[in-house]
């Protein structure tokens, strides 16, 4: 039986659309359905953070934290517009972790990864100088380097990427179910249409479970461990540019990092969740939380009344049997659903991080499953619009010059958010169209709707 597309990838958030970038340049016939929006739910949920994962060091998860290292400077490279380098600052308060433990932990966080472009950590002092902005008189302290990103865009150049090579991203459009007939599967989908696929990928992340459970014949697994991770935003704490990695009195770790300018954010928590993941959301113990942990290191007292914003996302770890859901696997698990063709690859976990280490995996996992197909080709390959002709820096000031209109706050934002593809929201040359409010152009919104699936 000849099939529509080789592979069905179901779920528009990280993983998805970097296994269907990942497909799609490896010569595969690819299709990718979301039933919302891109990046609509877990994936616009994160800290934001390209990071190691210091925190798991201390549950041994050397493996997870040397590829997450080795993963933040491949993205720094593939995507230089999008992913900033940060320093981060850990107070250290009394009663919490030694400095003996942290300055050991630093160590090997600094050479887990390999070479990196970042500056390695250091011991500081904090009271008077700028790593304490904001802070109560905490005397020392530590800092190191990780990254910072746009969560949602990310999913979103992935997609693109995707779509550039010729994969069919279907936003708005649900997977209704599937059945296994000869050597494809049949797919029915919101849209009203039916299609086949040698192989389904199933990253429909909180709901993989029940994605799971609703396909014939496919292998049980145990269910994720739902866990919800909640984020407030509040009126900016300190200044810099830098962040703040708080111990916290439960031995979790809290991130206070620069936002949008005027504002800092907050979080995460760690909650067992249970319910529609659609519907996650913030809880008063969860702000609460926040706020004490924020409250025991800065001078700043936050009440929950000050918090101006928040957003929850629900995980879906693998279920690894720990007891307490600070320390189950944040690692990736890929499980096959079928003992034949055609086959069913669902995604377990993961972090933003290691997205395209995963779909990399994916791919040489089904492999045995598909056509022929190319190799591993997305550690060298630029996101779209990372392909930049010098420094971010560089490239901000140029965007400045070639669209003086734009003001310098403008040309900073579109060209941090779209790199090199900037010149495809101006095909007018000069021309920036009208503002619709808080820096937002007519020109932008065309190009949103035009060429990235915006409604």
């Amino acid at each position: 039986m000849t099939s529509d597309y080789d592979l069905l990838v179901i779920g528009g958030g990280i993983n998805g659309t970097g296994i269907a970038r990942d497909a799609a340049g490896r010569g595969l016939r690819v299709l990718l359905v979301e039933r919302d929006d891109l990046a609509a739910h877990t994936s616009s949920a994160s800290t934001k953070l390209i990071h190691g994962g210091l925190r798991y060091l201390e549950q041994y998860e050397f493996r997870l934290v040397r590829e997450s290292l080795a993963e933040r400077e491949r993205l720094l490279t593939l995507a230089p517009h999008l992913i900033r380098p940060m320093r981060f600052v850990m107070p250290l308060a009394k009663g919490m972790r030694p400095a003996w433990l942290i300055r050991a932990g630093l160590f090997l966080y600094d050479r887990l990864g390999g070479t990196s472009r970042l500056p390695g950590s250091k011991a500081v002092r904090l009271r008077g100088t700028p790593w304490g902005a904001g802070l109560k008189p905490i005397e020392r302290g530590f800092v190191y380097s990780d990254g910072w990103v746009d969560d949602a865009r990310l999913v979103v150049l992935n997609a693109i990427g995707a779509a550039e090579m010729g994969a069919d991203i279907r936003t708005r459009t649900a997977f209704l179910g599937a059945v296994r007939e000869a050597d494809c599967w049949r797919a029915r989908l919101g849209d009203g249409s039916e299609v086949t696929a040698l192989a389904i990928v199933n990253a429909a992340g909180p709901w993989v479970g029940q994605l799971l459970e609703g396909l014939p014949d496919a292998a049980r697994e145990r269910p994720p461990r739902l866990v919800k991770g909640s984020h407030i935003i509040v009126p900016r704490l300190f200044d810099g540019e830098h962040a703040y990695i708080l111990q916290n009195d439960d031995r979790r770790i809290i991130f206070a990092i620069p936002y949008e300018e005027e504002f800092t954010l907050v979080g995460t928590t760690d909650k067992p969740f249970a319910g529609d993941p659609a519907t996650a959301s913030i809880d008063p113990d969860e702000v609460d939380y926040l706020c004490a942990c924020i409250n025991r290191y800065f001078e700043r007292q936050t009440a929950p009344t000050d918090v101006v914003s928040s957003y929850s996302g629900v995980r879906p770890l693998y279920d690894d049997g720990s007891e307490n859901v600070s320390e189950v696997t944040r690692d990736y698990v890929l499980r096959f659903g079928m003992v034949q063709a055609p086959q069913l690859l669902s995604v377990f976990g993961g972090k933003i991080t290691t997205y395209r280490r995963l779909a990399e995996q994916a791919l040489d996992d089904l492999a045995p499953f598909l056509p022929p197909m190319g190799g591993q080709w997305t550690a060298h390959r630029p996101l779209p619009g990372g392909d930049l002709p010098g420094t971010i820096e560089e490239f901000v000031a140029q965007v400045g010059r070639r669209w003086p209109s734009l003001g310098e706050h403008n040309a900073d934002r579109l060209a941090r958010a779209y790199g090199a593809r900037i010149e495809r929201i101006f095909p007018d040359g000069e021309n920036v169209g009208d503002e619709l409010g808080e820096g937002l152009l007519t020109a932008e919104v065309d190009y949103l709707v035009r060429e990235e699936w915006a409604k």
